[in-house]
């Protein structure tokens, strides 16, 4: 037993959706971070790591530190917070890693307050983490990590979040084990982009959208199209075409590069057609010798959640 602390449990998450860049996303049922979390007396952050993926433990340098800095700051520095981080989400998985980090601390500190914050400050808060981690306010996975199941990004400046009423449906989600950082990943992208390919892409973000909340799984498979960011982003992934293609031909609906990648994931209608999808994606990765990581699970409609220790 933790003495004061309450237990966070921070889902994964996949952002993008194929083809809504930086501003649809959902949330996984598993791996989950957790975190321990309580107040302390002195207006200052305690970090230390239960993982050896040797995360700075200096707040300032920590996606979790400095959500917990801004509200300590903006609560007058009348108190602080005490931080205990296991991470099963691998850094650099593209599975939401630094954003189940800055959820979490903000989910956490509002708990431990008593609630003062609503949702979209607390996606503000927790953005501040992602801007740590990649240089950019991105929120496609902060939303569905702490509102859970699917959300879109309507807008940044004002924030204006949509939570989608999704189907039930599976992801397979496979974590080859090579790096892709998310600066990197960012940098490659186009600067410009095409009147024939924007009005496609729109087309495809608008259908999926539609699909979502119709519950209407052909117009979700055929919606999930990517013509801008998944030609360029898929040649740091090996063996990406095979595994969509292998996919499939086992039953996915469809789906692509999670997040800036490495990890890929497909949206499955059902849980044994989600098993079927995963050996596929296993096999292609074996078949190139390359050590992976898979899940399957449903589409989660629970966020970030705090429990007592």
């Amino acid at each position: 037993m933790r003495e004061g602390y309450i237990k966070v449990h921070c889902p994964a998450t996949v952002a993008n959706m194929v083809c809504g860049f930086d501003i649809l996303g959902f949330a996984l049922e598993e791996p989950n971070d957790i975190m321990y979390v309580r107040l302390i007396d002195e207006p200052k952050v305690i970090i230390r790591n239960l993982d050896d993926y040797g995360l700075p433990t200096d707040p300032e340098k920590n996606v979790a530190g400095v959500v917990f800095l801004e509200i300590i700051q903006q609560q007058g520095n009348k108190f602080g917070f005490e931080v205990e981080i296991d991470k099963n989400i691998k850094p650099g998985s593209g599975l939401g890693s630094s954003a189940a980090s800055a959820a979490g601390a903000a989910v956490a500190a509002n708990h431990l307050l008593n609630n003062p914050f609503d949702t979209n400050q607390l996606i503000q808060f927790a953005m501040l983490g992602e801007k740590l981690a990649c240089g950019v306010k991105h929120a496609d996975n902060i939303t569905p990590c702490i509102m859970g199941g699917v959300t879109l990004v309507r807008s940044i400046h004002p924030l204006d979040i949509v939570r989608l009423n999704a189907p039930e449906m599976y992801a397979a989600v496979v974590h080859p084990q090579i790096e892709v950082k998310t600066s990197d990943a960012r940098q490659i992208l186009r600067k410009e982009v095409l009147l024939k390919d924007a009005i496609r892409q729109w087309g495809n973000i608008a259908g999926l959208v539609a699909g979502l909340e119709q519950g209407n799984y052909d117009l979700i498979s055929r919606s999930l199209e990517d013509v801008i960011v998944e030609p360029v982003r898929s040649i740091l992934i090996p063996g990406f075409d095979e595994v969509k293609l292998k996919s499939k031909e086992a039953g996915a609906l469809g789906g692509g590069i999670s997040g800036s990648g490495p990890s890929l994931f497909m949206l499955c209608k059902e849980k044994s057609t989600a098993i079927q999808v995963e050996k596929a994606m296993q096999d292609v990765f074996t078949g190139l010798g390359i050590e992976y990581r898979s899940y399957v699970g449903k589409l989660s409609p629970q966020g970030v959640t705090c429990t007592e220790a």
